[in-house]
C-alpha cells in the first residue's frame, strides 16, 4: 500500500462518531471522502453499538457501501469510540486493503482498568484488540499542536505528511472535523425526530 502523496486529488475517508450514553444504545458514525484540495467527494453513514465491539465491522461496511476505488487511506477520529468500542486497525486495513491512520489529541496512560471495570464479561477480548493497536507516536502538526497517531500500512513520515496535508487549523484534520460535525448533527436529528 504505497500512498502517492504528490497526487493533487488524493482522497481519504475520514470517520468520526457521535453518541449519548444512556440516551440510545447506538452511536452514529459519519464518513467523509475528502480530496487533498479539501473538496468533499462523498459521505456515508453507519451505526454501531455504544459499549459494543462492532465498530470495526461497521466501518468496513461503510467503506464497501461507497463502492469506490479511488480512496487512498482511512483516517479515524480515535480508535476507541462509542464508549469503549475498540476499532481493530489491522482488520480494517486488511479488509479494505488501505492504510489506516488513527488520530487522537491528548496523552493517555492506558485504559485497561476501564475495560475491567465496565466490561467484566469481555474485558479480555477488548484488551487483546486494544493491545494489537500498538503504540501511539506523537507529532507536532503544521499548526504547532501535538497529535498522537497509530498507523497501519504506511510509515510515520507518510502519516505525518498526510495529517498535515489535511489540517487547516488547530489539531483536527478536515475530513475528521467535517465527519464529526455530520455525525453530531445526525444524532441530534434522530433524537429530536423520535
Amino acid at each position: 500500500m504505497k500512498l502517492r502523496l504528490e497526487k493533487k486529488g488524493i482522497r481519504v475517508l475520514g470517520i468520526a462518531e457521535s453518541f449519548e450514553k444512556g440516551v440510545s444504545d447506538k452511536a452514529v458514525l459519519a464518513g467523509v471522502v475528502m480530496r487533498s484540495d479539501l473538496i468533499i467527494d462523498g459521505v456515508v453513514l453507519g451505526r454501531c453499538t455504544v459499549g459494543g465491539m462492532d465498530a470495526t465491522d461497521t466501518i468496513i461496511k461503510m467503506y464497501r457501501r461507497l463502492e469506490r476505488t479511488d480512496i487512498a487511506a482511512i483516517m479515524l477520529n480515535g480508535c476507541i469510540i462509542s464508549w469503549f468500542n475498540v476499532v481493530d486497525l489491522q482488520k480494517l486495513s486488511d479488509e479494505t486493503n488501505l492504510p489506516v491512520i488513527c488520530v487522537s489529541y491528548y496523552p493517555s496512560k492506558g485504559i485497561k482498568e476501564y475495560f475491567m471495570k465496565y466490561f467484566p464479561s469481555d474485558w479480555e477480548n477488548r484488551v487483546e484488540v486494544y493491545e494489537r493497536l500498538g503504540s501511539r507516536f506523537e507529532i507536532v502538526n503544521r499548526n504547532g499542536f501535538k497529535v498522537y497517531l497509530r498507523i497501519v500500512g504506511l510509515d510515520s513520515d507518510e502519516a505525518s505528511r498526510l495529517i498535515n496535508r489535511y489540517t487547516l487549523f488547530g489539531r483536527i484534520p478536515e475530513p475528521l472535523r467535517v465527519a464529526r460535525l455530520i455525525a453530531h448533527s445526525v444524532l441530534k436529528d434522530i433524537h429530536r425526530l423520535s
